[in-house]
C-alpha cells in the first residue's frame, strides 16, 4: 500500500495547477515533475490547457495534481496542511517567505514559540498559505 496527497485544483485556484507545480519544484530541493495530462478536447472535467492528472516530487516524495472546471462545492482548507520539517534554519526559512509571499498568507508566524504559545513541534514554527490556497506547516528540528 502506498499514501500519496492529492491536490485537486477547483473554482478560483483552477487553471492554476501546472504554474503552482512549477513553482514548487523550482523552489524544494529534490524536486521535479514527473509527468502531466491534459484533458483532451470536449472531454468531461476539463478542457486542454488544464492538468486531468500530474505527479511531481517535492525533497523525492511523491504529490499528485488535478484540476477541474466543475462547479465544486469545495476548495483547499486550512485544516488540510503540507508538514514540513528541516534542521536547516535557512532553508526553513527560504521556503516559509517564498510560500507565503505575492498573494500568500501568514497564519502562524515562523518564530520561536518556546513558553506563552510553544507549538511543542521544535525550535521554530510557522504556518502559512501560499497564493494557490495551500497550506503549508514548517518546523525547525534539532
Amino acid at each position: 500500500m502506498t499514501t500519496t496527497t492529492f491536490l485537486t485544483f477547483v473554482g478560483d485556484q483552477c487553471g492554476k495547477a501546472e504554474e503552482a507545480i512549477n513553482f514548487y519544484t523550482s523552489i524544494f530541493p529534490n524536486s521535479e515533475i514527473k509527468s502531466i495530462t491534459k484533458y483532451r478536447q470536449g472531454e468531461a472535467g476539463g478542457t486542454p490547457e488544464l492538468i486531468k492528472h500530474g505527479v511531481f516530487t517535492l525533497n523525492g516524495k511523491d504529490y499528485m495534481v488535478s484540476e477541474s472546471n466543475y462547479n465544486h462545492a469545495w476548495t483547499f482548507t486550512h485544516a488540510v496542511s503540507i508538514f514540513i520539517s528541516d534542521n536547516s534554519d535557512d532553508l526553513i526559512q527560504t521556503l516559509f517567505e517564498e510560500l507565503s509571499s505575492n498573494g500568500g498568507q501568514v497564519m502562524v508566524p515562523l518564530d520561536n514559540y518556546n513558553g506563552e504559545g510553544d507549538y511543542g513541534f521544535g525550535e521554530k514554527f510557522g504556518w502559512c498559505q501560499d497564493k494557490y490556497g495551500i497550506s503549508w506547516q514548517f518546523v525547525l528540528t534539532e
